[in-house]
């Protein structure tokens, strides 16, 4: 019985004590532990709208190739029905047709769904990609207010209005310097009246000089219009000279 005694004491202090490890695995680095144990294989990355969409144009092409291959068959059982007689052999082979237009129909039932669920998810996926845009677009004005708020603080209103009145009185003293060089020194003033007078006699003569009266063909002395034949003429068709 003290044996049982011991031996039940032992083994629940031995239940009761903390688990210990060993020391050099307490101390070591979760590198080393990987080196150890093994690192579990990396999750791969879920799979996106993009790659959903491009599995199912896949499965797509793959369904109208096949739709392609018994849009040819039928062609074939249909030239060949027009050739054969009506009997046992002609059903046989109107029968595979059939056979083939019903696996068509069952493909493009598939290829029309596939086609809906490739839509779906482009739309989605359109969706998806104009939120990010957005998003995109929000932060990159918050970025331009926040630097605008931060170079607006370096300039000063009231600098900028003293510079403005500085500009303002600086032309006003050009204007007064351009005056002043252009004062005109011992000229006598001229009345606004008289002026005008002036420029009207002046008027009068421009008008007389335009006159062309004097150019007229009436005053000027007529031409003879041919040279008297009792005259001599030289060579030229001048009157000679008298010989001396």
């Amino acid at each position: 019985q003290i044996r049982e005694g011991l031996s039940l004491s032992l083994r629940r202090e031995r239940s009761e004590r903390p688990l210990q490890l060993p020391s050099f695995l307490c101390s070591s680095s979760p590198v080393e532990m990987n080196r150890l144990f093994g690192s579990g294989k990396p999750k791969a990355p879920p799979p996106t709208l993009t790659d959903a969409i491009s599995g199912v144009d896949g499965r797509a092409e793959s369904i109208e190739k096949k739709i392609q291959k018994l849009d040819q068959e039928l062609a074939k059982y249909k030239d060949q029905l027009k050739k054969m007689r009506d009997g046992p052999s002609k059903n046989m082979v109107k029968q595979r047709a059939l056979k083939v237009l019903k696996q068509k129909k069952q493909y493009e039932n598939q290829y029309s769904g596939l086609q809906q669920q490739s839509f779906n998810m482009e739309q989605a996926n359109y969706a998806t990609q104009t939120l990010k845009d957005t998003k995109t677009t929000v932060d990159a004005m918050k970025l331009g207010v926040k630097e605008m708020k931060k170079e607006y603080k370096k300039i000063k209103i009231d600098d900028i209005e003293d510079i403005q009145d500085q500009m303002e009185d600086m032309m006003e003293l050009a204007e007064e310097v351009q005056e002043s060089l252009g004062r005109s020194y011992g000229c006598p003033e001229v009345d606004d009246d008289d002026l005008a007078a002036e420029f009207d006699a002046l008027g009068d003569d421009f008008a007389l000089d335009e006159d062309s009266s004097y150019l007229d063909a009436a005053s000027a002395p007529a031409v003879p219009d041919a040279t008297p034949s009792s005259a001599a003429v030289d060579e030229f068709g001048l009157p000679a000279l008298p010989a001396q």
